[in-house]
């Protein structure tokens, strides 16, 4: 009973401060906006302490397999280290200090860069084991589309092409990628709406109630 008693107090609270923030957007009422400026803030704290319990909770998962030892004692080992050293030189020394921009221009954008180059390489093996499995025409112009974009945005074989650098490059990133990364952004959108209605209507409860 005091379980039940408990989800339906959760549920109320939580429905009444979604709707307070969502009508604080479209009523220009004095009260409603400092609620909705209160509640955005508490959630923005919420947001820092959810990061921080995230980072303790990465921390101890290695720390764990650092103390069993084995195969990837050595990943975890460095995965500490590097996050303590970035941590302390940022905080002890400030963003705005050489190394702490070294750190970033030299060491994670090219692990960005490699990862990206990763998914590049993943997108022409897909291509492949797509061809081979299911040969249709939905099957090629995927393929080809991949093979546009790779090479309409990269370099062949480290050589610059006039017309494909000059023409095509730019269209090809103010067009077609700019409407593939408006439809994505519209999905986010309308699956953020969506979530957000059903958590105001109670159909999902992710706080436990």
């Amino acid at each position: 009973m005091r379980r039940l008693k408990g989800s339906i107090i959760s549920v109320v609270i939580v429905i009444a401060i979604g709707f307070i923030v969502l009508i604080g957007y479209f009523f220009d009422i004095p009260t409603l906006q400092n609620l909705r400026f209160v509640f955005m803030e508490w959630a923005v704290i919420l947001a820092a302490v959810v990061l921080l319990v995230g980072l303790v909770n990465l921390i101890s998962v290695h720390l764990n397999k650092v103390s069993e030892g084995g195969i990837t004692r050595l990943y975890s080992s460095v995965l500490i280290l590097a996050l303590a050293g970035t941590f302390l030189i940022t905080i002890v020394l400030g963003l705005d200090n050489t190394w702490p921009q070294f750190i970033f221009n030299y060491i994670q954008v090219p692990i960005e860069s490699s990862l990206m180059a990763a998914l590049a390489i993943s997108l022409a093996y897909a291509c492949a084991r797509l061809l081979r499995r299911r040969t249709n025409l939905l099957s090629i112009i995927f393929v080809i589309t991949a093979l546009v974009i790779l090479l309409g945005t990269g370099t062949f074989l480290g050589l610059e092409i006039p017309w494909i650098s000059d023409v095509f490059r730019p269209w090809l990133s103010q067009v077609p990628a700019a409407a593939g990364a408006r439809g994505i952004l519209l999905g986010i959108g309308l699956g953020t709406v969506a979530t957000g209605l059903r958590l105001l209507v109670g159909v999902d409860r992710p706080y436990g109630g």
